[in-house]
């Protein structure tokens, strides 16, 4: 519908006036919310230079749209306070009629079929009655969210219709159009763990991306923090006006995963679920049963009869189900087939013979067990043991034919009728929308099916194990759809289930197991099975899968085999990778052993498992001598940190326990909870939501306790004097975390409102407010800060949010740093040493970091978790960490032992020597000496073949060379041993005959010289070519002093060069972003290779002369021929993470093998390309990152390098 264009002329009349006073970005997120917007649109709008560019630029949009948008642009000045501007446009508002209203009731009917089935809503089932009171309660509650977000809940007891109930109330076209325009998103939960919860958001991101158009797609997000961000992103700024639907919640922690501000209904047995979430909240009880007249209605449907004339047992019947929409379906299923059996079934339902084995139930059906005993009876001999075999389903999980096609050993469409004779008994659902169809048990069935069948679980279990295992014989299935999926997640649960220890234990210490699962189902689903499964384990395959779990979430998926050669030699990890590395060099693969590994060590002292379930919180009393922890048990519990022996157990709350902390003079400890109650050792207050955090004063002065809460308050509470409380206002969303500074004066919060405030404690007044949003929020975002912690001295406040963590200055405000880690994974938490600079972060993928806040360098990786890590917190004295994980562990570490700056650590810039089966490195430490390490026996792989270092023959000061007045950056013997080349920051190049001490000094570079090079390996060459910042190349002679060759080579500094091996050509790579070939007879430039998108950092001719290879800072390496300039091929991987590059970070050197056809390259990691096809053969991934050089035998089968926190690699190529 085209604007009216009386609604036109007052835009166009009023239009400089808009212009003059409007924010656009403020009233275009109305305008994307109410659906007349889109982003793109957006987007083009805020491209414009000024705002009053973009002004006219919406208002030229609006001239362009419908009625719907200049309504939507109306009520959005209102809101944003236009009220003067508003009125301008009132008087011509234009009259709406929804040209729905004006279709037919077919194409009404076809839209919301399809709305529904692209959202994955359940069809109607094949026999169903209306309830059209309590449909149109839950449209009304529906309505309420047409304007804001909120909460619907749909609650009642099981079996009692609510999925379908909710499922007719979307059936709707004018409630689809009038609220949920951006369409109606089904999610079945049911009974769930977080990788099981990861897997269902995972799908839901996937299928909501999948709508929109192929750029947006991208991996899918590796923790629940980072899939409740991109479901946040999607459905605020993707799907604006749209309803998620989730189906069959369980759990209050389930629920909060999807707190992301939009409209939502869910249904459920618990109606107080929503007491843990924030927004606004409305519910819709539904009675446990049918009425008389609708049970008969469904009896009636089912046989074919009028409810008038239906016999007399039906009322009876309809009595005895308890109104069960679940039970009256089975038994109408069954007289449909036996119509005159009324008082046969009758007298089943009456004689309640089954009621005994229901004593496991939540509830009490024994209606349902007489009905699903009796259509169990009916069925034939073969298929009653076919249905039996149902049993072994777990709860919520749809199966397509083809898992029970393995398990029956028939073919898929004889399974598929056999299926469709149970749907039709009401024995089985079905779900339509998927191709192929997928198959599921109600809650209730499936109980009743366990109930009877309990003596033979193992036996059920084991049959499907067997039938596995005769069907894939030669290996998993890998193809990535429903059957395998299946398989690749449940094996281990049947196998585990039927006691298969054996299976289980061979199955989870298999690298073709490791490397299938987690490259299907990502690293989270495989190490919970190792958590789960624990008891019949033993910890190495855990170790391995603990240190290495980030590098399973990498895309393209890394080789677990080499993954695993840099595990200890006498580990059955180690024995397994080396056995299929040696037999996959055959074909052509290539592995490399780390052949330095010394074991590695559990760097964690003391590993305690305190609760079932997540851990949230572990804190030291302040004498350091306890270690207090919660979590989703309930229960606090404290532990003596010497040894983990428990000390007393507490049954804190009634719902989890998110966090704990121990009062100054430790005689106190305080608790709080998603029950809204903070308990402080007896006495308790409360917030009006879920309260997050809490933390005491650090010293005894005053007795304080912070607490802050999903309310969007914190609170101080005096506990000398209970009844006094301060409630301090600012926040405008949930505030995740409080800290008081170190000397009680401040107290900062950090909220999902993007922003850390500081409050006074003696006032309890807003002293400042730092906005973290502005500083990492693309557009509009969401930006929720994590957490906040205070440096020792007071003077730096430091916090966590998103995959970064931010250090501000308390006084100005001022952003001094920002450690953003290379890591697929979120910060969940950061605590500064109380006596150092060090800084402890955890992350969401199993591991946490040690960073030195003065250096900005990560010092240590501390590897151990199995799963997210939920806090991390330094003993009073800095000698301790202590972190705790959704593993179920809290883990305590010596800070000392794993912070490598503690040891000594190499220096990146490093010489190798290779001689034979002996490697020298030469490299300075962080103590400033130089070290010397041999490594013998290179090819002999036992445990006895050790680093030495190196006394050098003497120590004795052969010269002291003074010249340079800064740092110096290189230094190079000429051949014969006589000559020392150097070059320095001071723009200058030194030749000293080193001992005479005659110098001559090559000046005309203007700005620092890195390297140089000589022009050949001839003894009798004199001439060198250097290359500096200034974007000069200038050729010497070395013997004279004089500068051959000026060359003015890029516009760019100068970032490598490299001389061909035949002596005819050098190359130059800048960062202007270009690659230049040189001639070096004529010294003019031969090609110029464009292409790079990113500074081209590093270059490297074969050994034949005919390529160069080129590497620039995104992580691309291009090929290119050396002969005509051409671009022969792009080496790069698949695909990238958006905070990552392609190599893990700037190209840094490159090497090609003796006869031309491997490359290798360093960036994050180290990379071993074909050279011909331009794809990657290999990727070893060291502890650290930032690889600045990798050193090369002449054979090309050993490989050195030291990464950014010292740590040092040889590499020798697997044979």
């Amino acid at each position: 519908m085209a604007l009216e264009e009386r609604a036109r002329s007052c835009l166009l009349r009023f239009r400089h006036r808009l212009e003059q006073d409007i924010k656009p970005s403020y009233l275009m997120d109305h305008m994307i919310s109410d659906g007349v917007m889109t982003v793109d649109e957006e987007e083009k709008i805020r491209t414009k230079p000024t705002r009053k560019d973009q002004s006219a630029a919406l208002l030229e949009l609006l001239l362009m749209k419908d009625n719907r948008a200049y309504i939507s642009f109306y009520n959005s000045l209102i809101k944003e306070s236009y009220d003067d501007l508003a009125h301008l446009l009132r008087e011509d508002l234009p009259s709406i009629f929804c040209e729905a209203h004006k279709s037919s009731s077919d194409s009404a009917t076809s839209y919301v079929q399809t709305v529904l089935s692209e959202g994955g809503v359940p069809q109607r089932p094949v026999v169903f009655v209306s309830r059209p009171e309590l449909v149109n309660r839950v449209r009304e509650k529906l309505y309420w969210l047409q304007k804001d977000p909120g909460w619907v809940t749909v609650f009642g007891m099981a079996g009692s219709g609510k999925s379908v109930l909710t499922a007719e109330a979307v059936r709707h076209h004018g409630l689809i159009e009038d609220c949920f325009p951006g369409g109606i998103h089904w999610l079945a939960i049911g009974q769930l763990d977080k990788p099981d919860l990861l897997v269902k958001m995972q799908s839901l991101c996937f299928r909501l991306e999948q709508s929109l158009d192929s750029q947006t797609l991208s991996r899918p997000p590796n923790s629940l923090d980072e899939a409740k961000e991109r479901l946040r992103f999607l459905m605020l700024r993707r799907y604006p006006r749209s309803l998620l639907i989730l189906d069959d919640i369980w759990d209050s922690t389930v629920l909060k995963a999807f707190d992301i501000h939009c409209r939502i209904l869910l249904t459920t047995r618990n109606r107080s679920l929503t007491d843990s979430v924030s927004g606004a909240k409305y519910e819709v009880g539904v009675q446990s049963g049918l009425d008389e007249n609708k049970g008969l209605e469904i009896l009636a449907l089912y046989t074919k009869m009028k409810p008038h004339g239906l016999p007399e047992e039906a009322r009876s019947i309809v009595r005895e189900c308890k109104g069960s929409p679940l039970v009256v379906s089975l038994i109408g299923a069954l007289l449909k087939d036996n119509p005159n059996r009324w008082c046969y079934y009758l007298r089943q339902l009456q004689q309640k013979q089954f009621k005994r084995i229901r004593k496991s139930s939540s509830y009490d059906y024994d209606a349902l067990d007489q009905a699903m005993a009796a259509s169990i009876e009916v069925l034939p001999d073969e298929h009653r043991e076919l249905y039996k075999d149902l049993t072994v389903l777990e709860k919520d999980i749809k199966i397509p034919a083809k898992v029970l096609s393995v398990l029956w050993d028939l073919e898929p469409e004889e399974v598929e009728d056999i299926l469709q004779e149970f749907v039709d008994k009401s024995l089985l659902f079905v779900d339509s929308h998927h191709k192929p169809y997928l198959y599921y048990l109600h809650d209730l069935q499936l109980d009743f099916l366990v109930e009877q069948n309990r003596t033979q679980l193992e036996s059920l279990h084991s049959k499907v194990v067997r039938q596995y295992q005769q069907h894939y014989r030669d290996g998993p299935p890998t193809s990535g759809d429903e059957e395998c999926l299946y398989w690749i997640r449940f094996l281990t649960y049947h196998m585990a289930k039927a006691n298969l220890s054996q299976e289980l234990y061979s199955l989870m210490f298999s690298l073709d197991w490791v490397s299938t699962k987690s490259q299907i189902m990502g690293p989270a689903h495989l190490i919970n099975d190792y958590v789960e499964y624990g008891s019949i384990l033993d910890k190495e395959f855990q170790e391995f899968l603990s240190q290495n779990g980030h590098q399973l979430e990498e895309r393209p998926f890394p080789d677990v085999v080499q993954l695993a050669l840099s595990q200890p030699h006498n580990s059955e990890v180690y024995r397994q990778a080396r056995l299929q590395a040696q037999d996959r060099t055959s074909t052509g693969k290539l592995y490399f052993d780390l052949v330095n590994k010394s074991g590695v060590e559990n760097l964690s002292r003391l590993v305690i498992h305190p609760h079932q379930g997540s851990i949230y919180s572990a804190c030291f009393s302040h004498d350091g001598t306890k270690i207090a922890s919660c979590g989703a048990s309930k229960t606090l519990k404290v532990f003596k940190s010497t040894s983990g022996e428990k000390l007393t157990e507490i049954q804190a709350h009634d719902d989890e326990v998110l966090c704990c902390a121990f009062s100054p003079d430790d005689h106190l400890l305080a608790t709080c909870s998603t029950d809204r109650k903070i308990k402080v050792s007896g006495p308790q207050e409360e917030h009006e939501e879920q309260i997050n955090h809490c933390q005491f004063t650090n010293t005894t002065k005053r007795l304080l306790l912070a607490t802050c809460s999903n309310d969007d308050c914190m609170n101080l509470w005096n506990l000398n004097k209970p009844s006094s409380q301060n409630t301090m206002f600012g926040h405008f969303a949930p505030v995740s975390h409080c800290c008081f500074s170190p000397d009680d004066s401040y107290l900062s919060t950090s909220s999902n409102d993007g922003t850390i405030k500081l409050f006074q404690v003696s006032s309890a007044n807003e002293w400042k407010t730092i906005n973290v949003r502005d500083l990492v929020a693309e557009n509009d975002e969401e930006v929720l800060v994590k957490c906040s912690t205070w440096t020792g001295d007071g003077k730096l406040v430091i916090c966590a949010v998103r995959n970064a963590v931010l250090v501000f200055d308390v006084e100005t405000s001022e952003m001094l740093l920002e450690i953003r880690t290379s890591r697929l994974s979120t910060v969940q938490y950061c605590d500064a040493c109380p006596t150092t600079n060090l800084l402890a972060i955890a992350f969401s993928n199993y591991t946490l970091e040690l960073w030195d806040l003065e250096a900005n360098k990560k010092m240590a990786d501390c590897s151990g978790h199995l799963s997210w890590v939920q806090r991390v917190q330094f003993s009073p004295d800095g000698s301790q960490l202590l972190s705790c994980s959704d593993d179920q562990t809290v883990r305590l570490w010596e800070t000392n032992k794993v912070h490598t700056s503690s040891a000594i650590c190499l220096k990146r810039d490093s010489n190798v020597l290779f001689n034979g089966e002996e490697i020298v490195v030469s490299a300075a430490d962080n103590c400033n000496r130089l070290q010397v390490r041999c490594k013998k026996n290179l090819h002999k792989n036992n445990v006895g073949c050790l680093f030495e270092v190196l006394e050098l023959p003497s120590g004795k000061l052969l010269a002291n060379l003074l010249g340079h007045t800064k740092t110096v950056l290189h230094c190079q013997f000429s051949q014969n041993g006589q000559t020392l080349i150097t070059s320095s920051e001071d723009t200058t190049i030194r030749v000293w005959r080193w001992q005479s001490g005659e110098c001559k000094v090559l000046q005309g570079h203007k700005e620092q010289v890195r390297c140089f090079s000589l022009l050949s390996n001839s003894p009798n060459e004199s001439r060198l070519l250097s290359w500096s910042f200034d974007g000069t190349v200038k050729v010497w002679d070395t013997e004279t002093g004089e500068k051959l060759q000026d060359i003015e080579a890029h516009r760019g500094t100068i970032l490598g060069c490299h001389v061909s091996p035949d002596g005819c050509l050098f190359a130059t790579t800048s960062a202007d972003k270009t690659a230049k070939l040189w001639h070096c007879e004529s010294w003019q430039c031969a090609y110029t290779l464009n292409g790079h998108q990113d500074c081209v950092r590093s270059c490297r001719f074969s050994w034949d002369s005919q390529r160069l290879a080129t590497g620039d800072d995104n992580g691309e390496i291009r090929l290119w021929s050396v002969k005509d300039g051409s671009l022969l091929k792009i080496c790069c991987p698949d695909s990238k993470d958006g905070m990552d590059s392609l190599h893990g970070g700037w190209v840094t050197d490159l090497h090609f093998s003796p006869d031309n056809s491997l490359l290798v390259s360093t960036g994050g990691y180290i990379k071993w390309w074909n050279v011909e096809k331009g794809e990657a053969l290999q990727t070893f991934y060291p502890t650290g990152s930032a690889l600045k050089k990798v050193h090369v035998s002449s054979d090309f089968s050993t490989f050195v390098t030291i990464d950014n926190i010292g740590i040092l690699y040889i590499l020798q190529r697997v044979a």
